[in-house]
């Protein structure tokens, strides 16, 4: 196949951070789906900015031909009830739906440390430590992902640094563990690096049963300070170890992971999703760059 059934998109995270509100603080919701728009992309996660009425948010994006693709949802299925989990993604469910999206992202945040700015990332991961906890985990996102679809919509779980789902091994269960029409993959290639693991060889196993695909790129020698000083993943944010596709810092094999999309049957969305300090690395600018690269390896 070619790439005529891929869209590409891009999320605010490059514009205004949802878990550190300071970075981005001065940007505003119509400069970022502004800029989103004139760097190429057409399609956008939602970000803390945007407006939750659907019919502002609607007129607005269609002012720049844009749509949403899908939203980050902070499953905590480790620490709170399946009712409190129904209830806050189903509330996700009827606004991502009426937004027109058929994707319904996030991962574990409920034993996580990737929120907390002092705990070293690669030491205080979250962890499913018994056969109880990852039957508990996984029934309920099998139940959640069921909800999305009688709803025509995937659950697209997403591996992260810093959660219980972190690596091959985890992922590899996760996906074991669940019903292939119910809980799908939301692929995030700067995450896989990151935690140590080959992104092509993760995305070779994973393209049949993923639902949404993250592209970012990773810079190796933020990353190494992140292990020898034990930095947390939002001070390893800060002090810049993703970047963008397409920036020559990075390190990670887009042209492999391409070949991987391209004989696969995959369809739906690609995003540009690489958090960086706005104060440091121009949002529109590195978005450009990115829309640029990929327009070299796809055509689109």
């Amino acid at each position: 196949m070619n790439f005529e059934n891929i869209k590409l998109g891009v999320a605010p995270i490059n514009w205004t951070n949802d878990d550190m509100p300071e970075l981005g603080g001065e940007n505003t919701f119509e400069q970022c789906i502004s800029e989103m728009a004139l760097a190429g992309f057409t399609g956008c996660e939602v970000g803390n900015k945007f407006p939750r009425d659907t019919n502002v948010l609607r007129k607005a994006l269609e002012l720049r031909g844009l749509q949403i693709c899908n939203q980050w949802n902070s499953y905590e299925l480790t620490t709170k009830t399946l009712a409190e989990n129904r209830k806050n993604f189903t509330e996700l469910l009827d606004f991502l739906e009426t937004m027109g999206a058929k994707v319904i992202g996030g991962g574990e945040t409920g034993n996580s440390c990737q929120g907390q700015m002092n705990v070293p990332v690669f030491e205080g991961k979250g962890m499913l430590k018994t056969k109880d906890e990852w039957d508990g985990f996984t029934f309920g996102l099998n139940e959640l992902g069921k909800i999305a679809r009688d709803r025509g919509m995937k659950l697209a779980f997403h591996h992260h640094m810093g959660t219980c789902i972190q690596t091959i091994e985890e992922t590899d269960r996760l996906l074991n563990e669940t019903d292939p029409e119910n809980v799908f993959l939301n692929y995030d290639c700067g995450h896989f690096h990151f935690a140590g693991e080959d992104p092509a060889v993760a995305l070779q196993k994973y393209i049949g049963r993923t639902a949404h695909i993250h592209l970012k790129d990773v810079r190796p020698n933020v990353l190494q300070r992140v292990r020898d000083e034990k930095l947390s993943f939002l001070t390893a944010v800060k002090s810049g170890v993703f970047t963008v596709p397409g920036d020559s810092e990075g390190c990670i094999d887009f042209p492999s992971l391409f070949a991987i999309i391209k004989e696969s049957h995959y369809h739906g969305w690609i995003v540009l999703e690489a958090e960086q300090d706005p104060a440091k690395a121009n949002p529109l600018e590195y978005a450009i760059i990115a829309r640029k690269f990929f327009k070299g390896l796809t055509g689109i």
